[in-house]
């Protein structure tokens, strides 16, 4: 039941911890026992750590995992083209297996490149059926999972309350349905219904005018008590500065999904201006068929948009420590801290691509990449060794993601070679 992680580079994301050149981390019954150097810990599996830095599990706060199955088709789509590929022409042509398997093979493509912690806003969910496949594969899958039920229809009550039941913990969150796509009447029901039932709440906002509510959604929240420490912002493009600033009284977060957000043309990143109003920033990956699947790479564009404004372990809190607090997991995870759940990463600091490890956080944030994650430890288990998953028939899986995919393609009649170009849509409803 004990685990000590010894000599590794150790980049804790904790202040009163710091980060140790040379140290050990002992796991005992799914938590952090001890941090330090030279741990004496008898009985304990050890793991050689040396060459090795250990951090803490990354969190991803925004991913539309249930469309795995089409990476990097959209690479070169808009976020037009995009609505329209996977919200008209492709998903209603997923089945319940369909979306398990996109979502088992995208939470475990998350796993295997360090994240530990991630939300799952799943907008999939044009029938009960389908939600339920994708709350099976999170289940499934190794590591810790929210499902963020993506809010649709005139009528969301009965179906939130029927998956409340299924997850009465904090592994469910509610994706509001606006207040940008949506009336400010209807987002104020879907907030009472999220505080009735302790949900969390995470809401798409981006773009300046052409909104059912221009270009102050946020204010209309903020006027509305609608607000708070539980409220998460998906991307939060365009938001003027007193908005920003009334996030951060209200204790609310913003999620920032880098790579998509310029790859589709949304305004500006907000990262900057975000942390500089003092709102909690965390990073996310969207989806896809868009962009890659891991936060390596969300850090780094984060870092290189706003080079000046923000230093790598800014950027590196922003997917560990401060990820966590958005999801409402921050005294269970983020950091390497006694007494909290042991969700860690060891990274390959002997791979040429990274050699020599100079300041671990800026190695980590400005050249890794996913394959130097070694290993992951979920709450203390073992999920990947030695650069494998663990007890994952991963063969078998991809041959069933190949055949959901060619079916979906072919019933949609669409090329998933990336030549196909969708009409653009009207994103501004």
């Amino acid at each position: 039941m004990s685990t000590l992680l010894r000599g590794g580079m150790v980049v804790s994301m904790d202040p009163a911890v710091g980060e140790l050149p040379r140290g050990d981390v002992l796991l005992e019954d799914g938590r952090i026992a001890a941090v330090g150097a030279d741990l004496d810990a008898p009985g304990a599996e050890v793991i050689d750590a040396s060459g090795k830095i250990v951090l803490p599990g990354f969190v991803d706060t925004h991913r539309h995992t249930w469309q795995t199955a089409f990476r990097g088709v959209g690479a070169n789509w808009t976020f037009g083209q995009y609505r329209v590929a996977m919200h008209s022409t492709l998903g209603p042509h997923y089945r319940p297996e369909d979306v398990y398997l996109g979502n088992l093979l995208g939470r475990l493509e998350a796993l295997g490149s360090g994240v530990t912690t991630m939300l799952d806003w799943f907008h999939r969910a044009d029938r009960p059926e389908n939600a339920d496949a994708a709350i099976q594969a999170l289940r499934d899958a190794p590591g810790h999972s929210i499902f963020c039920y993506g809010a649709a229809g005139p009528d969301i009550a009965p179906e939130i309350r029927r998956v409340r039941a299924l997850l009465p913990g904090a592994e469910m969150a509610l994706g509001l349905r606006g207040p940008v796509m949506s009336t400010m009447d209807e987002t104020a029901a879907d907030v009472a219904l999220a505080r009735e039932l302790g949900l969390r709440t995470s809401t798409h906002v981006h773009g300046t005018g052409g909104w059912r509510h221009g270009d102050r959604p946020i204010a209309g929240m903020r006027d509305r008590g609608l607000l708070d420490e539980q409220t998460t912002i998906v991307h939060g493009n365009g938001l003027s500065d007193d908005q920003l600033k009334m996030l951060a009284d209200a204790g609310a977060s913003v999620t920032v999904s880098p790579d998509v957000e310029l790859k589709m043309g949304f305004e500006p990143l907000v990262t900057g201006r975000a942390w500089a109003a003092g709102v909690r920033v965390s990073l996310s990956v969207d989806d896809c068929p868009s962009a890659g699947g891991d936060l390596f790479s969300a850090m780094r564009t984060a870092l290189a948009t706003e080079r000046g404004a923000l230093t790598t372990r800014d950027v590196l809190a922003f997917a560990t420590v401060d990820g966590a607090h958005a999801c409402g997991f921050g005294d269970r995870t983020g950091s390497i801290t006694v007494g909290k759940d042991a969700d860690l990463v060891l990274l390959d600091a002997e791979d040429p691509s990274v050699f020599p490890v100079g300041d671990p956080a800026g190695t980590i944030v400005s050249a890794g990449h996913p394959g130097l994650v070694d290993s992951v430890f979920v709450a203390g288990k073992a999920v990947k060794r030695n650069g494998r998953l663990l007890g994952v028939d991963l063969p078998s899986l991809r041959a069933r993601l190949l055949e959901s995919r060619d079916r979906i393609a072919a019933a949609a009649g669409i090329a998933v070679d990336g030549s196909w170009r969708p009409q653009e849509a009207d994103v501004t409803r």
